[in-house]
This record gives C-alpha cells, structure tokens and sequence, in this order.
C-alpha cells in the first residue's frame, strides 16, 4: 500500500523555485531516502510534505487523501512526525518535558493516551527512561538524536520525516542512531529520510530517490543501485565510493 505520494510538487521561497516538479511515493512500513548535493532540494522536499513551505503546484497525498494545502499541525493530526535537522531538542528542559511537549497533539485528542504512549517510548528507548530526569542539553549527541526520535514517535504517527539526522555525530553515535532507526522501521512506522551522509543513509533505506536541481532524476530499490548510477547522479567522488559502495554490498548481502 502506497502511503505518501507526492505529484509534481513545485515549490520554494519568495521568487526562488527550489522543487520545480517533485514525484515519488512511499510504501507503507518501507523507509524511502531522499539523497542528492547541496541545493538540490532535499530539506524543501521534506518541508513541502510536513507543510511548512506550501507547495506551489501539484499534489501530496496522505493514505490516498490531498493534503496539500493542510497546514503542518493539521498534517501531525493525521499522523505525521518530523525529526527536525540539528535534532532541535529543548536544552534547559529534561527528557520526560520534550517528550511531554512532543505529545501535544495527543494530549489534546485524548488525555488518557498520554500515560501509556510515554510508557512505550520509555519502553522502546530504555535509556531516555533511565535519563528521564536528565537535562536534554546534557546529553551526548546520540542520546539527543534518540530523544529526537522518541518525541517524533510519541504521538503515535504512521509516518516520520527524519532530515539529516547523523549530521553532527560521531562515528559510534551513528551507529547507535542507526540502530534506533531500525528498530523504528521494524515496528511498522513508515519514514522519509533525507541524509548528506549517503553511506549512513543507504545502511537503512529501501527505496532511494536522487535529486538534482529541484527533480527527481533516479528512484530504484536500494538493492538495484550500483556505484555508476551513485556517481552520475550524484557526483561522487572515489572516497565517498568506498564508503557507498561499501553500504550498498552490505545491504545487497542482507535482507534487512
């Protein structure tokens, strides 16, 4: 089942057109990753599906329904999460309060939710609920991108969009915000991940999509990319390919 699909969506800022016809879908449980250079328009994708830059023209579709012109907290409503770049956790505040504030949709709706979805993330993230008394901005960078996640999910979304979110972080936090990622995708939750990391970002996705210059130029199933299409579309270079390269085998060698 598709659950996202975005038809030729333009969109930008003021008299600049960054997305100039933006088309792709993602299926339902599956995580799809939005790669390209800098300028190509991978966070304005992300922010004309979350609804903070308007699309232009053309359509996004939620479980089959025109969303385009919802505003983004109409968007959460209907199940949507974003992990902001930079993570954007609330320094002077403790993990239960971000969590707590992460869940103000569900706390309108229903109260008695709350409980019982706080339980769960504790439970899925078993180190945020030894730290949840902790200053968010005491934590390592890696903790703050689980919290980052964590509050995204609280709100019980069928859907998350997660932009850059190794940005930042150490080589042994990657792994560790890899691992909280995976852990997202196995429990069902479809997500659209946008990452300048592209080794980092190919160890995950399914589906990758390429963009140059505001359009998708390459969509295929992770497991039928190779290093050509890589350096075509996005240019890069022998270092990076070692690296990419390397994710690409080792996704091709696993089913996950």
């Amino acid at each position: 089942m598709t659950l996202l699909e975005l038809h030729d969506v333009t969109a930008g800022f003021g008299a600049v057109t960054v997305l100039h016809g933006i088309t792709m879908s993602v299926a339902e449980g599956s995580i799809a990753g939005v790669f390209g250079l800098n300028g190509a328009g991978k966070s304005v994708t992300m922010k004309a599906i979350g609804g903070t830059v308007p699309a232009r023209s053309g359509q996004v579709l939620f479980e089959g329904e025109d969303i385009t012109r919802l505003s983004p907290e109409k968007r959460v409503a209907r199940g949507m999460g974003h992990v902001p770049q930079g993570r954007q956790v609330f320094p002077q505040l403790t993990v239960e309060e971000n969590l707590r504030l992460g869940a103000y949709t569900l706390r309108r709706k229903d109260k008695g939710r709350y409980g019982p979805a706080l339980d769960s993330v504790f439970d899925r993230f078993p180190v945020l609920k030894q730290r949840r008394q902790q200053l968010a901005g005491t934590m390592s960078g890696g903790q703050q991108a689980s919290l980052a996640v964590a509050r995204a999910l609280i709100n019980q979304p069928r859907l998350i969009l997660v932009d850059e979110p190794s940005a930042g972080l150490s080589p042994v936090a990657q792994l560790e915000l890899r691992e909280v990622l995976q852990v997202v995708k196995d429990s069902g939750v479809t997500m659209v991940l946008v990452e300048q990391n592209i080794a980092f970002g190919l160890s995950l996705v399914d589906t990758a999509h390429l963009l140059q210059t505001g359009v998708v130029v390459h969509t295929a199933p992770v497991s039928e990319l190779d290093d050509d299409t890589l350096a075509t579309h996005l240019g890069i270079g022998k270092v990076l390919a070692g690296a990419t390269g390397s994710a690409l085998s080792a996704r091709k060698g696993s089913k996950r």
